[in-house]
């Protein structure tokens, strides 16, 4: 299979045809081999317009479909000067395409299987600029905080406080609220300690484990 071939067309049908114009985002798109970052099975199908399945567990997890992922990655306004936070790096792919946004990147995950693949494939691939953790994913990685950007690899039905005040003044979080056809983009400001919210665009992601609201009763 031609994959460099099949990779411009994700980019020219999916990415290109829903709003995304970012230079610095498509670029790459182009670059980065999404093949490298599924399941061996999976390889040839690396590219279609669709959620691809990494792991099993009560809360499966997923590579993101390419038109949300570019969506949000824009949304980000991401520079060669910015430190990025990622939340849910899964195998590496969203790291990968961070790496050529940012200056760094600290790559979160609190599986310790999908870590050590991500580990693995990114420093083959010669991306030397992402530092992959393990952690709860929730309380992020306050050790190399404040970060310029936070970015969200899932969609959540809560943001932990926390995560906020990992943020640098001026910086940004971005992330899917909501599960299924109801979630919302959103863009989070921080600014003099306080934090603002900008609703973007409708679209529905895979969610992303630890970020439920704690269930009350009610009597």
């Amino acid at each position: 299979m031609n994959f460099e071939a099949a990779r411009t067309k994700m980019v020219d049908n999916q990415i290109r045809t829903t709003d995304v114009t970012s230079h610095s985002v498509l670029s790459a798109f182009l670059t980065v081999p999404r093949e490298e970052f599924v399941p061996a099975k999976m390889r040839e199908l690396a590219y279609i317009d669709a959620d691809i399945r990494l792991a099993g567990g009560a809360e499966p997890r997923y590579i993101m479909e390419p038109s949300p992922l570019a969506k949000l990655l824009q949304l980000a306004q991401i520079s060669k000067s910015d430190v990025v936070l990622e939340i849910g790096c899964g195998t590496g792919y969203a790291s990968a395409l961070l790496s050529l946004l940012a200056g760094s990147v600290v790559a979160l995950e609190c599986d310790e299987a999908l870590a050590a693949t991500a580990t693995e494939t990114l420093a083959r691939l010669g991306y030397d600029n992402i530092a992959v953790v393990t952690g709860d994913l929730a309380k992020g990685y306050p050790a190399e905080a404040p970060y310029d950007v936070i970015f969200i690899n899932g969609a959540v039905e809560t943001i932990p406080a926390g995560l906020f005040e990992q943020l640098r003044d001026g910086g940004r979080l971005v992330v899917v609220e909501g599960f299924g056809n109801a979630s919302r983009a959103k863009l989070y400001l921080r600014e003099s300690g306080r934090t603002s919210e900008r609703p973007d665009f409708n679209t529905s992601v895979r969610p992303l484990p630890g970020f439920r609201r704690e269930q009350t009763f009610v009597f």
